[in-house]
């Protein structure tokens, strides 16, 4: 297990256990409002959902564990729960929305559930020790809605960080590219989700804790949104997998080449600081760089474009890209398959074909003469091929990244 990762279900795990034991040894207060929180959290926990990326998030939980954390009264009865209380409900909460994913073996992402609970801890610690002196009856009202946005945007900034460590650790990717993709990606979520939280806490001063499902409402509306959003995203990604196989079925390539040469040429853009959005690109591409094969009468040997002639290279990738312009919507993908015969200098006034180009070249004619094989001395032999082609095919940066990818264990890319 990564460090990062380690870190964060430790740090996790042990506050929400001791919180709990110590809240058990000296007893709930205001246990209705800490029940109604706490089914809140559970019922958002089971409804967690995937977002692209493989983030998993659970908005209503979320939402609600905020909610109980800036809690300040209810219905004009101010409220004395302590930081250490918030994070014992919370973590109550959260086993008990996961416990029906997990009888049903759909366990949650561990790394993912501990950050939820650990921002908690973060903001509980921080906000209820100062709770009673921004109470809303006060004339400085203002001040602790301030601090509650302030704390809110603290809380997605160090869930952002988080989530990053765990992501350049686990994709080998550079830490400024993670948080940078991971900013992008959870920035509107975490907005919803934090001012959702403020609107539970304060509309629960006047309405009580029927405020809690007039608030929540408008965010379950989000969800529902994000969840769509992520399943048109799979769905993509699923036709874009079948179509690559469609070169395997005919017989042009050999099976597994398409598979093989997108897990390789994304590891290398990692390992190169690409960008989520690139990636994804890349990806697409590399399982759709064959398809221009389709237009041959007869297949190439083994599929291998490497050792077709350049002129065939050319057409295989221009076929190719024309049947991806063919979407309407692929148009960036498509340009990385129209350029990925290029030379790494370029061929013509375009000037130099982009990065994702130029991995596809690579990675692809790697795959084309290791094949699935796992010989080492047969990967490096092809490596040295491609060095020595650096000069005017290749990328010498990118056989130099794939180089460095390759002696990672496989199951690190």
């Amino acid at each position: 297990m990564d460090p990062a990762r380690s870190f964060v279900i430790v740090a996790a795990v042990t506050c929400g256990g001791g919180s709990l034991l110590w809240t058990l040894f000296t007893g709930f207060v205001e246990p209705d409002a800490a029940l109604a929180f706490g089914v809140l959290i559970a019922v958002g926990e089971l409804a967690r959902i995937t977002l692209p990326g493989n983030r998993e998030v659970a908005p209503i939980a979320s939402a609600g564990a905020i909610g109980y954390t800036f809690l300040l009264d209810v219905g004009g009865e101010p409220v004395h729960h302590s930081a250490w209380q918030v994070i014992a409900v919370v973590a109550v909460g959260i086993a008990l929305g996961e416990l029906p994913h997990i009888a049903v073996g759909r366990g949650p992402r561990w790394s993912d559930l501990a950050r939820r609970g650990l921002v908690i801890v973060l903001v509980a610690l921080a906000f209820r020790p100062v709770a009673a002196r921004v109470s809303p009856d006060s004339q400085h009202w203002w001040i602790g809605l301030c601090v509650m946005a302030s704390l809110v945007m603290l809380a997605w900034l160090v869930d952002s960080v988080l989530a990053a460590a765990i992501r350049a650790e686990r994709l080998r990717t550079r830490l400024s590219v993670a948080i940078r993709d991971e900013s992008r990606a959870q920035f509107a979520l975490g907005m919803a989700i934090g001012s959702s939280g403020i609107l539970i806490a304060l509309a629960s001063t006047v309405t009580g804790l029927a405020g809690l499902l007039v608030f929540t409402a408008p965010l379950l509306v989000t969800q529902v949104a994000f969840r769509r959003y992520a399943e048109i995203r799979l769905t993509y990604l699923q036709t874009v997998r079948s179509l690559s196989r469609v070169t395997e079925v005919g017989g042009y390539v050999e099976t597994g080449h398409s598979r093989r040469v997108s897990h390789l040429a994304q590891a290398v853009g990692c390992e190169m600081g690409m960008r989520e959005s690139e990636l994804l690109a890349l990806e697409y591409a590399s399982l759709m760089h064959d398809i221009g094969q389709l237009s041959l009468r007869s297949p190439i040997a083994s599929g291998a474009t490497v050792l077709a002639s350049p002129r065939e290279q050319r057409r295989i990738a221009e076929l190719g890209s024309a049947v991806i312009r063919e979407t309407g919507v692929l148009d960036s993908v498509a340009e990385l398959v129209r350029r990925q015969c290029e030379s790494w200098q370029g061929d013509g006034d375009d000037g130099r074909p982009p990065l994702g180009s130029r991995i596809i070249k690579v990675a692809n004619a790697f795959d084309d003469l290791v094949g699935a094989s796992t010989n080492p001395d047969r990967i490096e032999a092809v490596l040295q091929r491609l060095r020595m082609d650096t000069g005017h095919e290749y990328d010498p940066t990118v056989v130099d990244a794939m180089a460095r990818v390759l002696d990672r264990p496989a199951a690190r890319w």
